[in-house]
C-alpha cells in the first residue's frame, strides 16, 4: 500500500478524524432532542456528520419542521458539551510527530467553529503545531464543497494534488476529492461505501496506517 505521489503537505479533518468526538456530539444531540420532545434516529444523525452548519440546519428543520427552535437546540447541545474534551484518535499523536520529523506542513480543514477547535487544540497542545486552521467562517461554501480543502492547500503553499487529505465522513471525502487532494478515509461512524472507495486512494482503520504510508 502506497500513495500515488509524495505529499508536500497534509490537511486534517477534525471531528471523527483527528479527535474522537462524533459519539460525544451524538450524545449531546440525543439529550437535546429529549429536552425538545423530539426523536432523532441514528440514520438521521449520521446524515448530518461532516456537513457544514447551513446544511445541518436545513436537514434538522426537515426532520422536525420549519418552526423548530434551532438556536435553542444548539444552545442545549453546547451546554451538554460544555467543558468536555474529546480524546485524540488512535495514532494521531504518532502521525503528527512523523509529519514534524519529515518536515511536512499540516493544516486543519473543519466544518466546526473556532471555539470548538480552540478548546481541543488547547487541551491537546496542538495550537502551535498546525500551520493553518480553516474552520467554519473561513469559507463561503462548506463540505462537501471543495472550498475548505482549496483554502487549506493555499494556506499550506501546496497544490491540492500534492496535499494528503484525511477524512472520516462522506461530505469530507467528497470535498477533498473535489478539491483534487489525495484523499484517505479513516472511517468513524460512517462505514465506507463504493463511492468512498472510488474517491479515496486508501481506506484505513486507524491513523497508524497513514503514518506507515508516509514512511514507505
Amino acid at each position: 500500500m502506497s500513495l500515488p505521489r509524495a505529499p508536500h503537505a497534509v490537511a486534517f479533518d477534525l471531528d471523527g478524524t483527528l479527535i474522537d468526538s462524533e459519539a460525544l456530539v451524538r450524545d449531546a444531540y440525543v439529550v437535546a432532542c429529549r429536552a425538545f420532545r423530539v426523536e432523532m434516529s441514528d440514520a438521521q444523525f449520521l446524515s448530518l456528520v461532516g456537513l457544514h452548519r447551513d446544511a445541518n440546519d436545513a436537514r434538522i428543520r426537515g426532520f422536525f419542521g420549519e418552526d423548530f427552535p434551532l438556536e435553542q437546540f444548539y444552545a442545549s447541545t453546547r451546554a451538554h458539551l460544555e467543558g468536555r474534551v474529546a480524546p485524540l484518535k488512535a495514532g494521531a499523536g504518532e502521525l503528527l510527530d512523523t509529519l514534524d520529523g519529515l518536515g511536512l506542513p499540516f493544516a486543519l480543514a473543519t466544518s466546526s467553529g473556532r471555539p470548538w477547535v480552540e478548546r481541543h487544540f488547547t487541551a491537546h497542545r496542538l495550537t502551535s503545531r498546525f500551520n493553518a486552521v480553516i474552520a467554519r467562517g473561513d469559507y463561503v461554501n462548506g463540505k462537501p464543497d471543495p472550498e475548505p480543502y482549496l483554502k487549506a492547500s493555499e494556506a499550506l503553499g501546496a497544490a491540492p494534488a500534492h496535499v494528503l487529505a484525511l477524512e472520516d465522513s462522506y461530505p469530507g471525502v467528497r470535498a477533498a476529492h473535489a478539491a483534487g487532494c489525495m484523499t484517505v478515509m479513516a472511517p468513524d461512524l460512517l462505514a465506507p461505501n463504493d463511492e468512498m472507495r472510488a474517491k479515496t486512494v486508501h481506506i484505513v482503520e486507524t491513523l497508524h496506517e497513514v503514518t506507515a504510508l508516509l514512511r514507505i
